[in-house]
């Protein structure tokens, strides 16, 4: 019997390993439903099975991941180029930048999209490879996530009921696996595999280096190979320096207001960073909010990454990237004495399990009850949650950073929010390009002001109700 002929069944001490990725996604019928892994817009997607399954064709199909990935690149976005999918499940349907194929099938209705937040789109995973029905969590009560759900209270608190998922197939990527499918990964490139796989009827995962069976040291196994179906080796390459990166603005750019230079975004994230002592554990968001990193270097603040990193550095050029170093946001980074790599469902466990001193994110809106609004804009469809909900819900500290009015000059501190909330009353601090506010009993009071300016000037674009308690300080100053 070879391998291809192995019934399903096997999961134990059997040769797991195909000859090809278009063997390995032969039988994937129309109408199946996917889990692949994959990060950001470009990282370590399973590109030779994505490729594969493409040729293949299947279609109708339900596809769980993070997001699809870029256009141009050989991520999951190939199937929704090729039509194949009919629902999607994720954290990501649109990012900044042009519409994307599966966006417009979105607005024309031949593509169905559930919005996930990224951790509970792990731990519904891990819970459906447990064995569990259902959990309840507080992340997304009070937002659209919540629509339809039953709610619970527990010890006067609100949860929501999120069920369970299981999957017919899951499509994989890892560093090296051995013939009966151990697996092992390497730096934050473990993120969803593990509870992918673990959710999946048939877990087919790709590989830079088979080895033999005792060749991978027990300890070096991250995902045992009774979660693993079908091994086969990687023949994609992608050049790291060649993969699409996130489109953020210059760090020194900045607005004017009334001819008066404002604080660049870099000076946005120098504020941010000077706020969180020594000692503490932070995330950092994707754009504006990574801008406290290169601030952070050489302080003992501990950065956090949900894609599964404790303990990374300063950004590095693409000469020097390691395609398996890079933080949430998709920035290669280097690493720290004392790093560790884990996979998402733990990296949500530090945020939701309030082991988080500070979470930085970025914002459309903030409300003046602290309600915030990142997720999704009017005009494109579906959203990016990404982490945010789980985050924001799980810090002992929110930090926002933020420009203080939009590209077309409007307030983006509102007394309510009319862009759809991420988490409700969550914002502590608002650190934008003109001034830093601190949420008290009674709303955000103004403590900070960029030089130059006069209460007055901040008022005038702030269309939340604020408190200046005193003369507020000078915001270069305070760094």
């Amino acid at each position: 019997m070879t391998i291809q002929d192995a019934p399903e069944t096997m999961h134990g001490i059997t040769d797991k390993v195909f000859d090809s990725a278009a063997g390995a996604v032969a039988d994937i019928p129309d109408g199946a439903s996917v889990a692949i892994s994959g990060f950001g817009i470009s990282h370590r997607f399973p590109s030779s099975l994505l490729e594969a399954l493409a040729d293949q064709g299947a279609k109708a199909l339900t596809v769980y991941c993070n997001g699809l990935g870029s256009q141009g690149a050989p991520t999951a976005q190939l199937l929704a180029e090729n039509e194949q999918i009919s629902h999607l499940v994720a954290s990501f349907s649109s990012r900044p930048g042009p519409p994307t194929l599966a966006e417009e099938q979105i607005v024309a209705g031949k593509l169905d999209f559930e919005v996930v937040p990224q951790g509970i789109l792990v731990e519904r995973m891990r819970a459906g490879g447990a064995g569990l029905a259902a959990f309840y969590t507080t992340v997304g009560v009070g937002t659209a996530v919540a629509e339809g759900k039953e709610v619970r209270d527990f010890d006067g608190v609100p949860h929501i009921l999120e069920r369970a998922i299981t999957t017919d197939y899951a499509i994989l990527r890892g560093y090296r696996a051995d013939r009966y499918g151990n697996v092992q990964f390497r730096g934050g490139s473990r993120n969803f595999n593990d509870s992918f796989a673990k959710a999946a009827r048939t877990a087919i995962i790709e590989v830079e280096e088979i080895l033999e069976v005792g060749d991978l040291r027990p300890e070096d196994i991250d995902l045992p190979g009774v979660f693993v179906s079908r091994v086969v080796r990687t023949t994609t390459r992608v050049d790291v320096t060649q993969l699409p990166q996130r489109a953020n603005r210059a760090a020194d750019s900045r607005r004017e207001y009334e001819g008066k230079p404002a604080l660049s975004r870099q000076e946005i994230g120098r504020r941010a960073a000077a706020l969180m002592p020594d000692g503490a554990v932070a995330n950092l968001g994707a754009g504006l909010p990574n801008q406290a990193v290169n601030y952070l270097e050489g302080r003992a603040v501990t950065l956090h990454a949900e894609n599964g990193i404790l303990g990374y550095g300063r950004f590095v050029d693409l000469d020097e990237a390691d395609p398996d170093f890079h933080d949430a946001g998709g920035n290669f980074i280097g690493v720290l004495p004392g790093v560790s790599f884990f996979d998402s469902v733990t990296s949500f466990e530090i945020a939701r399990g309030g082991r988080l001193d500070f979470v930085v994110l970025g914002a459309y809106q903030v409300g003046g009850n602290g309600d915030l609004a990142n997720w999704a804009h009017p005009g494109r469809p579906g959203g990016g949650i990404g982490g945010a909900m789980d985050l924001a819900v799980g810090a002992q500290s929110v930090i926002v950073t933020m420009e203080h009015v939009d590209s077309k000059g409007r307030p983006k501190l509102v007394e309510q929010c009319d862009y759809p909330i991420t988490a409700a009353a969550c914002t502590d601090i608002i650190v934008t390009d003109l001034a830093l506010l601190r949420r008290g009993e009674n709303g955000f009071v103004i403590e900070e002001i960029a030089a130059g300016f006069t209460v007055d000037e901040v008022l005038a674009r702030t269309a939340m109700a604020v408190d200046v308690l005193g003369p507020p300080r000078i915001m270069q100053e305070q760094w």
